[in-house]
């Protein structure tokens, strides 16, 4: 049972280390839900681009298209030392995600570092049935560039982070096959005794 054990939780350690987790926040006003998330990885950087999205969804699961709504996204700083007129309201615009398609998303530009909320609210548009809805998410900006550098040495950075999760993977299953096969040789050396 022990080794089944072993077998099982190496497995998921493996998986968790070459895929990174998505978050997902998921909300609900009235009858529509949201499941929100900001690339990448919900760890926007200040001065960087991220893209934030909300796939909406009726009760009952029938998404809510951006032609379908008339969203409005505002974002707002809740730390005190950002000025909240350095922030301009992002377009919506209509772009697939993950499963979603259509839904509203946003390319935001955070100019510093610090919390901030982001709330989208919508009426139905043309002949969709939803009642009126707003939602708000907090999103935590970490330091990064200035606004006025440019991203001259992303390819390498996205490079470093790949070989990063190859080098993470490759050592636990290094240390897991170690331990299974100290543990499968355990119990037959304490037989031969």
């Amino acid at each position: 049972m022990t080794k089944e054990l072993i077998k099982i939780l190496s497995g998921i350690l493996f998986l968790s280390c070459i895929s990174p987790v998505a978050a997902h926040n998921i909300k609900t006003d009235g009858d529509v839900g949201a499941t929100f998330h900001i690339e990448p990885n919900h760890n926007p950087r200040a001065g960087e681009p991220a893209r934030a999205w909300f796939a909406l969804t009726r009760q009952g699961g029938e998404p809510i298209a951006l032609d379908r709504c008339n969203c409005q996204l505002t974002v707002r700083p809740q730390s005190r030392d950002i000025e909240s007129s350095s922030i301009p309201n992002p377009p919506l615009k209509a772009i697939s995600a993950e499963r979603y398609r259509n839904i509203p998303g946003a390319d935001i530009v955070f100019p510093e570092a610090g919390i901030y909320e982001l709330e989208i609210g919508g009426t139905p548009k043309g002949e969709a049935k939803f009642k009126p809805f707003k939602l708000a998410y907090s999103v935590t900006v970490l330091p990064g560039k200035t606004v006025s550098q440019k991203s001259s040495s992303q390819p390498a950075t996205n490079k470093q982070k790949e070989g990063q999760w190859i080098g993470v993977a490759i050592a636990s299953i290094a240390i897991l096959s170690t331990i299974s096969i100290y543990l499968a040789k355990k119990p037959s050396e304490s037989k031969e005794k």
